[in-house]
């Protein structure tokens, strides 16, 4: 059976965990001595005292907004989705901006990001001289409709 091997770093670090059977991610927890305010309108990157290796070069670990922080708060990440590649085996670390007018205090402990395991799906690259044609086309930004 293939697992998720995680290397705690510190000893205040937090395993991964769902908060529900049927959750897709891994809650992630912050490690502080001490509250931090993460001021409106500014970046912090904060230490999880984590360090993952996953079972083989077919899955990708992404790092993303708890939606209640990102909803009520206007806390996210400053990358929107982390990547954590398969070979990567330093810290993992969360990048969290305030973007809304009032600063955040994160407490030592709080959850601060989600952890998804997904597969990765690599496909030979192949030059040609032009792309079939779809209903589409080249229609970008908005080009289906309002919604």
């Amino acid at each position: 059976m293939q697992s998720l091997k995680v290397h705690l770093l510190d000893s205040r670090a937090s395993l991964p965990e769902k908060g529900t059977e049927g959750s897709a991610c891994y809650d992630l927890r912050v490690i502080l001595d001490e509250p931090f305010l993460l001021k409106a309108h500014t970046f912090h990157l904060f230490h999880t005292g984590l360090a993952i290796e996953l079972p083989s070069h077919d899955y990708v670990a992404m790092l993303y907004s708890r939606s209640g922080m990102g909803v009520k708060h206007g806390i996210t990440l400053t990358n929107s989705v982390g990547v954590i590649d398969s070979d990567y085996r330093g810290e993992v670390c969360v990048s969290l901006i305030n973007q809304s007018d009032e600063d955040y205090l994160v407490q030592p402990g709080d959850r601060i990001a989600q952890l998804m395991i997904s597969p990765v799906c690599s496909l030979p690259i192949e030059v040609v001289s032009q792309l079939t044609n779809s209903d589409r086309g080249q229609g970008g930004f908005g080009s289906t409709g309002k919604d």
